[in-house]
């Protein structure tokens, strides 16, 4: 989706992690594909990524006072993290009422590089982004976005960069709701409650996506343009890439007991779900066939 240019994004909703951006283990785009995969078959795959102490560069909040506008948000990676999560926190604080009974609490965003520690304990990179209920945060590494160009081979476009923002803050809600802490996240396969979370926060993201055009800035302006039918065949491109069945078949052995997330089709399915129907078509755990 295309930000408006002269639409007010609000910086703090991003912030990032410490100091420094950490120090880089492993690398390149294949690390995240390769832990993802060792996560879906229960290995350890994390001694053949090797290993590099080489600093990344030092950056701060300041920064990201350059993503003050919705054209900032157009041009740059940083900047587009920044507008997804300003039009993510309207958007739900109008939408949470129709699914949570309780009061919406806001996530932001952490961007890191390399290794970051989190309430949740320390996690690299290489597990791409993740929400941590414990601190009720969302963190993400922009390299993972050359990860779903390269070696998960999604085509990787604007809006397919906001829907993994989208897909995170999805689990936020599942978590306010209380539906995190009540399920069994330690079960695989298709129909599992882990499948279900995943599924329900890619249904979020869809709503998200069908709403994103009529959140607005304090001034009236709306933050994004309509999504086009290109971009949604992008964001489901995204769904695809990132599905069970794709990631394993890409290591060569596909087995559906051990997924952790859905297959290419249930996550492109419930997306379309939301996007088409609202956040109140998102119980996933309703749900008979996924």
């Amino acid at each position: 989706m295309t930000f408006n240019d002269d639409a007010r994004l609000d910086t703090s909703r991003v912030r990032r992690a410490g100091g420094t951006k950490g120090i880089a283990i492993g690398g390149g785009v294949g690390v995240v594909a390769i832990l993802l995969i060792g996560q879906l078959f229960g290995i350890d795959l994390s001694g053949i990524l090797g290993g590099s102490s080489t600093p990344q560069s030092t950056a701060t909040d300041d920064d990201l006072a350059r993503c003050s506008t919705g054209a900032s948000a157009n041009e740059d990676v940083e900047c587009r993290v920044v507008g997804a999560a300003t039009s993510l926190e309207e958007f739900w604080t109008g939408a949470y009422p129709s699914v949570g009974d309780n009061r919406y609490e806001p996530t932001n965003v952490t961007l890191f590089s390399g290794q970051v520690q989190t309430s949740c304990g320390q996690a690299s990179s290489a597990v791409g982004p993740f929400y941590c209920p414990a601190d009720q945060l969302i963190y993400l590494d922009t390299d993972f976005y050359d990860a779903l160009r390269g070696s998960l081979g999604a085509q990787g476009g604007n809006l397919a960069q906001m829907y993994v923002v989208a897909h995170e803050w999805g689990h936020h809600i599942s978590n306010l709701t209380g539906t995190m802490s009540a399920i069994d996240r330690d079960g695989t396969g298709p129909t599992s409650d882990s499948v279900r979370l995943e599924l329900q926060a890619d249904c979020y993201a869809g709503a998200w996506v069908g709403g994103a055009s009529q959140t607005r800035d304090d001034s009236g302006t709306a933050f994004l343009k309509a999504p086009t039918t290109a971009e949604i065949a992008d964001a489901l491109d995204t769904a695809a890439a990132i599905g069970d069945d794709r990631i394993q078949g890409r290591a060569g052995q596909v087995s559906p007991e051990t997924w952790t997330h859905g297959s290419s089709e249930q996550r492109q399915t419930w997306f379309t779900n939301g996007y088409e129907r609202g956040a109140t078509a998102c119980d996933t755990f309703a749900a008979d066939a996924l």
